[in-house]
């Protein structure tokens, strides 16, 4: 039995104390009536730039940007009586960038007013596309670190999958114009149910996944999908195989892109939930082959000679690794790194590099590897070469190593010691793909290296005399003056050839050179009796 004290709190209520309870989870207060704000209360100025009297009145949409309207229009236009959407986080209109996170409840026999609490927010992480949806990547990367802080918290989250039927044929009666007003229609529907409103990416142009708080059935999210686009949607909540495990989690990226490609090949059709747990089963099963491979060293090398242009003889030669299935190199190394493989593999190719350069009684052979951004952060992969080549004395002084950026380097003073260490037992050092990453000239700054190695998009700008042409001369000139030398890769014709001697680079790897072979091969040289237009056709006596 309630006690007599309750009854008496409860008839005693009045409207100040509802705005007290209301105000302890909000800093703002509106409500909303056939799109317009008809009552603002709260710090109106400090979350949203305008008092309350500005407010009232205005055209609830054009309150934000014209990204996060159709976000907007889709959360208010699925609520229902009595129910709540959010939170979600959007930016507001106008200057300077301000986020707020929105919170709505459909008021229950009030004529359809909604009430909205707001409060603010930090802006987004980078990485939306012009409709307000993540990057593939991006969004798979948030999307683990947000399961993984689930796990710690408790908050459900669950993966979803969504997909448009028809979606095609729609498109083709429309002109590029409508199109374009319907992707971001759809765009902001699928927004309106992932986490934050920020937690959905693009397959495919008819098909979605997101990020959801597990909080109603998967047909009431198609039916508010369907209700907001006019298009017949379906959404199938994705269960990874072993929960939210770390492996599992990793497996996501994975699994996307095995999803995409294998799609529901499978006979009899499979839906999207068990098409997609199947390509989480094949993930892992690929992940426990690579471990396997790597292991047990089943892969090869390929030697890619990298030819000095005063010269035009082969200084050294890359050392790329091949698996015995034949997959895609940059997958597989991609994969090492998500599942935690990448060190053990590292080790493993430095291991045959240095046998390979023991073999070699001409003592002529050098030969580069490359480390990952993860490995050359472990005082393990120094102390490992110094023994490998304590017992191969033959190779020190043969050994480069190439830092690549495919997995980021967060601690940037280690990794110079570490670098240090290298160049001490007698190794080059040299900064793979420049460009290709975010963080390059963070890394020339900090890190003291002997090589840089320009991204070959990059280098082929070089003989269109453009934008990045005009950078990479300027960077070229920088590594000059800081004693660095610097490789073009890709260098695929005569033409590019000369315009990176030109510009001072001093080594270029590339097809025009040789490509990676079983053994290491002399670089290919164009004959000077060539035609100048065959030096453009990239054309020679000796090679095709």
């Amino acid at each position: 039995m309630l006690p007599a004290s309750w009854g008496t709190s409860v008839l005693s209520l009045d409207p100040r104390r509802l705005l007290g309870l209301a105000f302890a989870s909000a800093d703002l207060l509106l409500e909303v009536e056939t799109g317009q704000v008809i009552l603002a209360l709260g710090a109106a100025q400090r979350i949203m730039g305008q008092d309350e009297r500005t407010l009232m009145g205005r055209a609830w949409r054009d309150l934000f940007t014209p990204i996060d309207r159709p976000l907007v229009d889709s959360v208010t236009t699925a609520l229902s009586d009595g129910f709540r959407r959010g939170p979600i986080t959007v930016r507001m209109a106008g200057e300077p960038p301000r986020h707020v996170s929105l919170t709505l409840r459909a008021l229950p026999e009030n004529g359809g007013r909604i009430s909205v609490s707001v409060t603010s927010a930090p802006a987004p992480t980078a990485g939306l596309d012009a409709d307000g949806l993540r990057g593939r990547e991006n969004f798979e990367d948030i999307a683990r670190g947000l399961f993984e802080a689930a796990r710690v918290t408790g908050l459900e989250l669950e993966l979803a999958m969504i997909e448009f039927a028809g979606l095609g044929s729609v498109r083709e009666q429309l002109s590029p114009r409508e199109v374009q007003a319907l992707d971001i229609r759809l765009a902001g529907a699928v927004r309106a149910e992932s986490h934050a409103g920020g937690m959905a990416t693009r397959l495919s142009p008819d098909r979605f996944a997101l990020v959801r708080t597990r909080d109603d059935h998967s047909e009431d999210m198609a039916q508010r999908l369907t209700r907001a686009t006019a298009i017949q949607a379906s959404a199938h909540v994705v269960p990874l195989d072993g929960g939210t495990s770390a492996r599992g989690l990793r497996a996501l990226r994975y699994a996307l892109d095995d999803f995409l490609r294998e799609g529901l090949k499978d006979t009899p059709p499979l839906t999207l939930s068990e098409a997609m747990n199947r390509s989480v089963k094949r993930t892992l099963s690929r992940a426990g082959a690579l471990g396997v491979a790597v292991s047990q060293r089943r892969f090869t090398l390929a030697y890619q000679p990298v030819v000095d242009l005063t010269s035009g003889l082969a200084h050294h030669h890359e050392a790329l690794v091949r698996f015995e299935d034949g997959g895609s190199p940059f997958q597989l190394i991609r994969m090492a790194e998500e599942f935690d493989l990448i060190e053990e593999l590292d080790h493993a190719i430095a291991e045959q590099a240095v046998k390979r350069l023991a073999s070699d009684r001409a003592g002529t052979l050098k030969l580069a590897v490359n480390v990952s951004g993860r490995t050359i952060v472990n005082e393990t992969f120094v102390s490992h070469i110094a023994s490998l080549l304590t017992q191969h004395d033959m190779a020190k002084g043969r050994l480069i190593f190439e830092i690549t950026e495919t997995s980021a380097i967060d601690d940037l003073p280690r990794a110079n010691r570490h670098i240090q260490g290298l160049r001490g037992l007698g190794s080059l050092v040299c900064l793979d793909d420049f460009g290709a990453g975010a963080s390059s000239f963070a890394y020339l700054q900090e890190l003291s290296l002997d090589i840089v190695k320009i991204d070959g998009r990059y280098v082929r700008e070089l003989a269109d005399n453009g934008r990045d042409g005009a950078m990479v001369r300027r960077l070229v000139e920088l590594c000059r003056d800081l004693k660095i030398r610097t490789v073009a890769e890709m260098v695929e014709t005569a033409e590019v050839e000369d315009v990176v001697r030109r510009a001072g680079v001093d080594f270029a790897q590339g097809w025009l050179f040789g490509k990676p072979a079983d053994q290491p091969q002399p670089a290919l040289k164009v004959a000077s009796s060539v035609t100048p237009a065959a030096r453009r056709a990239g054309v020679s006596e000796g090679w095709g």
